[in-house]
């Protein structure tokens, strides 16, 4: 009879094409790993893993073991969860969140302070990453959930969104339409637009609520937002930025000008993410409600 744990060891192996790595990853020895698949393929009576000195390749039968394996591994965790909120009383258990980097370095300020003192128990483990990244460590069950900026395709995921913002053209008060309070898209100048490097769906956003193509070409593009106002406070260019990113970037600097981005919105949501089956709901349902009623200050601002 195969256990957990072999399905475990097996799942980290296919994750990682690597023995050692796999059994570092499990906290065992490689020895201790390997031992352990042979006897799982053993009992199975076939070959999961085509293994050499170079490399690992996971079987085409393999792979279809494999596939039943996470399905198993998610189950077994959904019951440890589930008797996990049973027994607590409101947000008083360990949560794992994911968040992108253009959403976390503005909402973790403003929202933790207000978590620790609503929910004092509540044990936090965030990881920043890219959408696609974070989509599927919730749906391997690695993340408990994930906070994202809308439109995304979370594929199979449920989504709550809990807030929506527009973006704002940030530009050099020398520049020839600073001073504006509304600009259009079709006022920018697309060659001292930057935009963040790809991979962030930030800048898809604002692609698309610009409605510029994507084969435009830009005069830089940066990995974070605080970069791009640093070109931009050096008359590098412009860039354009969520509301919710404005005072912790912007702020009172005299020699910047922000105009709100003149086109139909709102230009990006954001929203929780969590798998349909998660045996926390209830606390997804409970944290999207306080998001929420957090970030309204924002409004205000």
């Amino acid at each position: 009879m195969l256990t957990l744990k072999q399905i475990e060891y097996a799942l980290a192996v296919a994750k990682n094409l690597h023995f050692k790595k796999a059994a570092d990853e499990c906290f065992i020895s490689p020895s201790t790993l390997s031992n352990a698949i042979t006897e799982l393929e053993t009992q199975l009576g076939l070959k999961i893993f085509e293994r050499s000195n170079k490399k690992v390749i996971v079987t085409s039968l393999g792979h279809e073991i494999l596939d039943k394996a996470k399905r198993i591994k998610l189950e077994v965790q959904n019951i440890h969860e589930l008797a996990q909120h049973n027994n607590m009383d409101g947000l008083n258990s360990s949560l794992s969140i994911g968040i992108i980097p253009t959403i976390s370095p503005y909402f973790l300020p403003l929202i933790l302070p207000k978590l620790q003192k609503e929910f004092s128990n509540l044990q936090l483990k965030i990881e920043e990453g890219q959408s696609h990244i974070l989509t599927n460590r919730v749906k391997e069950g690695e993340l408990d959930m994930a906070i994202l900026a809308l439109p995304y395709d979370v594929q199979d995921l449920v989504s709550f969104k809990f807030w929506d913002e527009d973006f704002f053209w940030v530009s050099h008060n020398q520049n020839k339409n600073a001073g504006k309070s509304e600009i259009k898209a079709s006022e920018l100048e697309h060659s001292e637009l930057m935009l963040l490097e790809d991979g962030h769906c930030l800048k898809d956003h604002i692609l698309d609520a610009c409605n510029i193509a994507s084969s435009s070409q830009y005069s830089l593009k940066a990995s974070s937002l605080n970069t791009l106002i640093q070109l931009v406070k050096g008359k590098m260019g412009t860039t354009l930025v969520p509301k919710m990113a404005l005072k912790e970037l912007v702020g009172n600097r005299k020699d910047l000008s922000i105009s709100h981005l003149d086109e139909p919105g709102p230009h990006r949501e954001i929203a929780l993410i969590v798998r349909p089956n998660y045996a926390g709901m209830g606390n997804a349902r409970t944290l999207v409600e306080f998001f929420g009623d957090s970030l309204k200050e924002l409004d205000k601002n």
